[in-house]
């Protein structure tokens, strides 16, 4: 294995992908979307055959770039896909890598007036657009979505909401149960924004002004704008912290916006969406400092109480923390192709 590069046995296709959607978005950010496609090997040898699609999302301020990255003695996620499909492991799939970054960090994947119709733009545009350009199998029993972290929630949601598109889910440490995820970190932005008069948006500016990433609170700070802007936007897309900034005291009915958004406390109300998933593999390590190995054991406690049946989640707690866990996204395609192959 060469530690830059490695020849596919099948191809990556890259595309942009104009959203009309994502059209003069609040943030500004571009409509026009970069898009990466896996195509299998064997694809062009049988003109009439069609294929299974896997969706593969980002997690908090990841864009479709990072599908490339190469960490010391791995290969990225492209190159250990390939082999999933390269040594039969699985059944040929088509893998669809998208982008939802946003000057904010992420999209959580939801339409939210703070950031632009995100979760629309997926299931609306994208799909259709796939669907469109290569030879897929269009029904949501031959369609999964899988993420990690930020992209492992919306792993989650989508199939709640759009279960007429998708039939199957992974998700890897996916943000869920979230008095654990985001709770403890509220105070921790209280004590940085001390610096700033409480006020995010002068760090929002001196964040700007410099290398990112410089100053102890970037990350935390830029995590709770992030799903602020998310989760509880006004109508105007101005977001609302669930804390006072200066005091730290709880804003309740604000909080009870992001908690509206919990996938734990979303699935008895999109019970019959999850039953009829195919297959739901759910993942997250025993270290994770977010806690969300306990969202994941929640969330999987959540299906089982609405009826989702044993068989149909895969489920399992693994030693590490929340990063460096990409060695597990193979595990999950094998798996989720095996189950949405015709």
């Amino acid at each position: 294995m060469l530690p830059w590069s490695a020849e596919l046995a099948g191809r990556l296709e890259d595309h942009v992908v104009a959203s009309e959607l994502l059209r003069d978005n609040p943030l500004k950010d571009p409509h026009e979307r970069p898009l990466l496609v896996y195509v299998p090997p064997g694809y062009d040898d049988d003109p009439e055959r069609r294929y299974p699609t896997v969706y593969v999302i980002t997690g908090f301020t990841g864009h479709v770039g990072i599908w490339r990255n190469r960490m010391p003695y791995r290969q990225p996620f492209t190159e250990t896909a390939d082999a999933v499909f390269a040594s039969g492991e699985a059944p040929p799939a088509l893998v669809v890598f998208v982008d939802a970054w946003t000057a904010h960090g992420g999209s959580q994947y939801v339409d939210s007036p703070g950031t632009g119709r995100y979760h629309s733009y997926i299931c609306d545009e994208v799909v259709p657009w796939v669907d469109g350009h290569y030879r897929t199998l269009d029904a949501p029993e031959h369609r999964a979505i899988s993420g990690k972290s930020s992209g492992g929630y919306g792993a989650m949601i989508t199939p709640m909401l759009r279960p007429d598109l998708f039939g199957a889910l992974a998700t890897h440490a996916g943000d869920a149960l979230f008095e654990y995820c985001y709770l403890p970190e509220f105070p921790k932005c209280v004590r940085h924004l001390r610096r700033y008069g409480g006020d995010i948006w002068r760090w929002w500016d001196d964040f700007h002004s410099r290398a990112s990433f410089t100053k102890p609170e970037d990350m935390e700070l830029l995590n709770i704008l992030g799903m602020a802007v998310c989760y509880s936007a006004r109508e105007d897309g101005t977001p609302d912290l669930p804390f006072d900034p200066v005091t730290g005291v709880m804003r309740q009915d604000v909080w009870e916006r992001w908690l509206a958004w919990d996938p734990v406390r979303m699935v008895p109300a999109h019970a019959e969406a999850m039953r009829s998933q195919r297959a739901i593999w759910i993942d997250g390590g025993t270290r994770d400092e977010w806690y969300l190995d306990v969202g994941a054991q929640a969330f999987r406690q959540a299906l089982l109480d609405a009826g989702v049946a044993e068989d149909v989640i895969r489920f399992e707690l693994f030693d590490a923390g929340h990063g460096g866990i990409d060695y597990r996204y193979p595990l999950a395609l094998a798996w989720l192709c095996r189950r949405i192959a015709p």
